[in-house]
């Protein structure tokens, strides 16, 4: 699917190319979804630039993502995607400067791209740097979104440990934590690949040469940093919450092991009792007393209540 991006005109709009096929001189934003083959050549032959596939977008080396080729610069990141759907994944995007054009390459739907979209037109985008500055703002934007989201859910689960009733059940907390942690994890990745575009995008002529740009851009790395630095502290949240978690259910299973520990041994004196005077021996001094089965129930009750005193007396009850 090739969609552009005009100025003053509202959101996406769909193009099929043809071998032909050039950009209108008023699209500042070509993007690329889920290409054919045939859309890629398409743009390739009307820009002169070589666009990666999804194999080589994903096979790239952290150091080979970044470059420059012809007058056109290459920046590929890896994004976060269906993070509303609770099924985070790590995507791959491409951003091409050429020809004063904005070119993205991309195989996942990312509300960050369709957002930004819709509010082009008021932040006057007139230029692919301009374009590039403003779709890297609304990504950013985006994964604070996330961020916060999956810091109320890490507030959430922390009540809920904390203020459960005892012998709740921890699953639905776990599986809620875990959850945001996968997010918060790859929101980091992203935003450290980011990190690595920014400055990237700083050797651009289009934005080494001009002073709004290079001033948009500093702002954008820094608002990367503080975030994520607060991933890094939303990450050890969740890990000291799932530690204290699986705290409590030692301490809980440690409970019920000593309540079943104590019952096992209040019982042992009056079974061992019971034994004794079980047996069917011929001989046994007791067997003619008359008040032999009393004094064995008194002897049992008696053995049963030594050991919960002593247990008392030691403070293990």
């Amino acid at each position: 699917m090739l969609n552009v991006l005009r100025r003053g005109v509202r959101c996406f709009q769909l193009e099929a190319p043809t071998a032909d096929w050039r950009p209108d001189p008023d699209v500042v934003w070509i993007d690329l979804l889920n290409p054919t083959r045939e859309e890629e050549l398409a743009v390739e032959a009307a820009l002169g630039v070589n666009l990666p596939t999804l194999k080589e977008m994903e096979a790239l080396e952290p150091s080979s993502r970044l470059y420059q080729e012809a007058g056109s610069t290459f920046m590929t990141s890896t994004l976060l995607g269906h993070s509303a759907l609770n099924k985070p994944i790590a995507t791959p995007v491409t951003f091409v400067l050429a020809k004063g054009l904005l070119v993205t390459l991309r195989y996942a739907e990312l509300r960050a791209f369709s957002v930004f979209a819709d509010r082009a037109p008021e932040s006057d985008v007139a230029s692919g740097t301009a374009a590039l500055l403003g779709l890297l703002e609304a990504i950013v934007e985006r994964l604070a979104e996330i961020l916060n989201s999956a810091g109320d859910q890490v507030s959430a689960g922390s009540a809920g440990i904390f203020e459960r009733p005892q012998a709740g059940n921890f699953r639905p907390l776990l599986t809620s934590l875990a959850g945001a942690q996968a997010v918060t994890s790859l929101t980091r990745n992203t935003l450290v690949s980011l990190s690595r575009t920014l400055s990237f995008a700083s050797l651009a002529p289009e934005i080494s040469g001009d002073t709004d740009s290079r001033a948009h851009l500093e702002t954008l790395q820094r608002d990367v940093q503080s975030l994520t630095e607060h991933a890094s502290y939303q990450s050890s949240q969740i890990s000291f919450l799932l530690d204290a978690a699986l705290g409590l259910i030692n301490i809980e299973q440690n409970g019920i092991i000593k309540f079943f520990s104590v019952v096992a041994v209040v019982f042992m004196p009056p079974t061992l009792i019971a034994s004794i005077y079980g047996m069917n021996f011929d001989v046994m001094p007791e067997l003619k007393w008359i008040v032999g089965y009393p004094m064995s129930l008194v002897m049992m009750l008696v053995a049963a209540i030594l050991p919960v005193l002593w247990f008392k007396h030691r403070g293990w009850l």
